[in-house]
């Protein structure tokens, strides 16, 4: 299993952004997963975490 390095950070900037969309993440086996529409399917995404749990 690959480690993911992962650095904390406040300020996150893209250029070029279609959109924006929230989801939870849930339970999936032993990991987790975050649905997304079939139409960005292929497509390079982003998973941003945040400190506070809404």
């Amino acid at each position: 299993m690959n480690n993911v390095k992962i650095e904390e950070t406040t300020e996150f900037t893209i250029k070029g952004i279609y959109g924006v969309i929230e989801r939870k993440v849930t339970k999936f086996g032993s990991g987790a997963k975050v649905d997304c529409p079939k139409e960005f399917l292929g497509r390079r995404v982003y998973l941003i975490i945040t400190k506070d749990e809404k």
